[in-house]
């Protein structure tokens, strides 16, 4: 089991993606193993392709299997568990995306949502705190408004709304396209 020199700078890339969006290096490059290999890999294979650690492996392919972005398959005859992920990047996406929502904007949602009712009720009053939390709660109840919609979208409409989207800008009057505050 080889690397391709694209292969290599590839996985590379996406551990260094990944740490900055808060993942683990190695976590990230088993996926982008995964993402690039033509059928599923054994935890031992991954090890070896990619020279870290078996258990490094191991607790990499938890963390991606709790963020539902590998799936296990089984073989009659091996007691080996192989490993493969999605290789369509729009049902990659709404993963994570979905994860995120569940990790980070809902419980961020409910911590809003209690911070502003708190902040209203303080003495002395700080009616501009109040509004600031709200107002973020508000921005998020939207964004999470939009993406319950979205999210039920097929990855070709999806894909088809961007596209418009992108372009939209062209339609909009120019006071629209860039809001200055």
């Amino acid at each position: 089991m080889t690397l391709t020199g694209s292969m290599k700078e590839f996985i590379l890339h996406w551990g260094e993606m990944g740490a900055r969006w808060g993942v683990n290096r190695t976590v990230a490059q088993v996926h982008a193993l995964l993402y690039l290999w033509s059928e599923p890999l054994t935890a031992e294979e991954i090890a070896d392709v990619l020279s870290v650690a078996r258990s490094n492996v191991s607790t990499s392919l938890k963390e991606l299997e709790n963020w539902n972005l590998i799936q296990v398959d089984n073989r009659i005859g091996d007691r080996r568990d192989f490993f493969r992920t999605s290789y369509d990047v729009w049902t990659l996406f709404l993963t994570v995306v979905e994860q995120r929502v569940e990790r980070e904007i809902e419980p961020t949602m409910k911590v809003l949502e209690r911070l502003a009712a708190e902040a209203r009720a303080e003495r002395p009053a700080q009616a501009f705190v109040a509004a600031r939390i709200t107002a973020l709660a508000s921005f998020l109840r939207e964004l999470h408004g939009w993406y319950s919609q979205v999210k039920k979208l097929p990855p070709a409409t999806l894909e088809s709304v961007i596209r418009i989207g992108s372009g939209i800008t062209r339609v909009l009057p120019k006071s629209r396209r860039r809001r200055l505050d």
